[in-house]
């Protein structure tokens, strides 16, 4: 018997992770529903393209039995990445496709969001993902929990799950730690139909990715495969930055003047970006958790992916910590030997938080590096 048989298992957050882990539970014979706050899956904009990882997310897609679907929807030559100085110079123009190596461990397929999303929910049975459920509290209620949403909803699990990501309104039933700040600040964009919108851009973007680096600043610009793109400025910046700035992100020459002077000497190439943007932007203070959290398992709450380490983007590790996160919580739970909720608990939170140490510490030296003098250089390196 395995330690959830005859549990109910509430997944909190609809994410990646949260979706992986409700589709391998059920395979598995798992009572599981997920409760996202959105009103559907198309209530908000999606990001930049994933990147994943033979080793976690793909690994994770396989167990969960959607390797077919996954590789009928995603990007091949999205992983092409152009290196550019400040001044949109190419300095190394890599042209990905790594599939056709035959070595499997080097294949990094980008899929958007969208269409992963998509895949995840149609593996589900009917009526798993309970839409427009904003979660506010929980409360034990015998050997489990009640789980309150903002719209009067209530209901119990023997088992919590938080997947709710970055702000993870779970995490402090099981510890006070916090996030730290990383030093680096994004500021998020978009524009919808490049070809036509930002044509200097688009060529240069060639379907793939664009690193631009100088000044110790990084400007990093993805193709989707809806015809749009995303761009991310990164400037080592105060914590406070975004709040005190007084810049209005929702006004466009608000944001082009503030370019303008942070980003002084960069080719006026890139302010088609900005002056193209479809909607408003988003600043986001990039941030992780202490390389030395910890805490006591619970027997009936856990976490996977940002809600338990987040860290920032500049390794493409968080989406793959997550969706492996789902794969090795799952194995704990329905592995017979361990005796009840906690061991299995305690066995996957202490393996996750030493592997979550390694790739954060991976993740600030890149993103420490890519906002240094030595950025493209430092790239190179990994890269080539």
């Amino acid at each position: 018997m395995n330690t959830i048989e005859n549990k109910q298992i509430a997944i909190v957050g609809g994410g990646p992770g949260g979706l992986t882990l409700a589709r391998i539970l059920q395979n598995r014979g798992a009572a599981v529903k997920v409760y996202e706050r959105d009103a559907d899956k198309d209530a908000r904009a999606k990001g930049a393209t994933l990147d994943l990882h033979y080793e976690s997310g793909l690994k994770a897609i396989n167990e969960a039995g959607l390797m077919e679907e996954f590789k009928a929807n995603y990007r091949p030559g999205a992983d092409k990445l152009r290196v550019t100085d400040q001044h949109a110079n190419i300095i190394f123009d890599d042209q990905g496709n790594r599939e056709a190596t035959g070595a499997p461990e080097t294949f990094r397929p980008e899929i958007d969001r969208g269409p992963l999303q998509q895949i995840l929910l149609d593996s589900l049975a009917p009526e798993t993902v309970v839409w427009g459920n904003h979660f506010i509290s929980l409360s034990p209620k015998g050997e489990g929990w009640n789980l309150e949403f903002q719209n009067g909803n209530s209901v119990y699990a023997d088992l919590v799950i938080a997947a709710d990501g970055a702000n993870s309104k779970i995490r402090p039933y099981m510890t006070p730690v916090k996030a730290v700040y990383s030093g680096v600040t994004v500021v998020e964009g978009a524009v919808y139909n490049s070809e036509l919108a930002c044509p200097e851009i688009h060529r240069l973007l060639n379907g793939g990715k664009i690193f631009a680096m100088g000044n110790e600043k990084s400007l990093i610009v993805s193709s989707k495969g809806d015809g749009s793109l995303v761009f991310y400025t990164g400037c080592n910046i105060q914590e406070q930055w975004s709040r005190e700035s007084g810049v209005d992100y929702s006004d466009k020459y608000q944001v082009i003047d503030w370019f303008k002077k942070e980003y002084e000497g960069w080719d006026k190439v890139w302010l088609e970006l900005f002056e193209n943007a479809s909607s408003g932007f988003i600043p986001r203070p990039q941030y992780y958790m202490p390389l030395d959290q910890n805490w006591e398992a619970l027997p009936n709450l856990t976490m996977l992916g940002d809600a338990a380490h987040l860290m920032p983007p500049y390794a493409g590790e968080g989406v793959n910590m997550a969706m492996l996160d789902a794969l090795e919580l799952s194995n704990c739970l329905t592995n017979s030997d361990f005796s009840d909720l906690k061991s299995a608990i305690a066995a996957y939170e202490e393996n996750m938080r030493l592997r979550a140490v390694e790739v954060t510490e991976a993740t600030l030296e890149s993103t420490a590096a890519l906002h240094s003098p030595d950025a493209i250089s430092y790239l190179i390196n990994i890269i080539s």
